[in-house]
């Protein structure tokens, strides 16, 4: 489920408690969790909203809306071819009551400069990634990062010659990993990213 970055903060401090989304079926569990720009939430309830035209003000304000009528526009059937419909829309109207669960964990594990044994670990999920008919790439992709800290990475793309939304798919593995850091523009190393590159040599 797609939670945006200021209603992710907005969980985070409180001020958002419920999300409501239009779904055939709930695509999510009572006990999941997401990781968000702003840490993890976690999912306390999930109701079927029966009468969308009976969600009060202060209902759609405690999901980040203006108002109920905000909401309500925002929750509004669409016209929707039936191959668009399991991406775009449904049926049914879902309210999620949220709450925040905690820090990214990738935070703390960025942080952490990794010792022998982790050094290891991280050299075997690398090689696994890597292990693929283009050939290896994350120590490319790391010594770029190391070098050209908060560059566009669409610069980067050109620079392998790949597309860029793949591209940042696999650095996304990477942040997974604790390596990397992402910002607004570009990203840079982790000090434990920092510590495995000067670790393998990575010039």
């Amino acid at each position: 489920m797609l939670i945006s970055k200021p209603i992710a903060e907005a969980i985070r401090d409180g001020r958002v408690r419920t999300l409501y989304r239009r779904w055939d079926a709930p695509r999510v569990k009572v006990g999941g969790t997401q990781l968000t720009s702003a840490g993890v939430v976690t999912f306390t309830r999930v109701v079927r909203v029966k009468d969308v035209d009976g969600i009060s003000d202060r209902a759609a304000r405690a999901a980040g809306m203006q108002d109920a009528a905000a909401l309500r526009t925002a929750l509004a059937p669409r016209d929707l071819k039936p191959s668009a419909r399991g991406s775009r829309g449904g049926e049914n109207v879902y309210r999620i009551h949220v709450s925040w669960a905690g820090e990214d964990p990738r935070t703390a594990l960025r942080e952490r400069l990794p010792e022998a044994a982790e050094l290891a670990e991280i050299e075997r999920r690398l090689a696994r990634l890597d292990a693929r008919p283009t050939g290896p790439w994350t120590r490319q992709i790391l010594a770029w990062i190391r070098d050209n800290p908060r560059v566009v990475s669409k610069e980067l793309a050109a620079l392998r010659g790949v597309e860029l939304l793949p591209m940042k798919a696999d650095i996304r593995k990477l942040k997974s990993l604790g390596l990397t850091i992402s910002h607004d523009v570009g990203y840079e190393l982790s000090p434990r990213g920092a510590a495995y590159l000067d670790h393998i040599g990575g010039g």
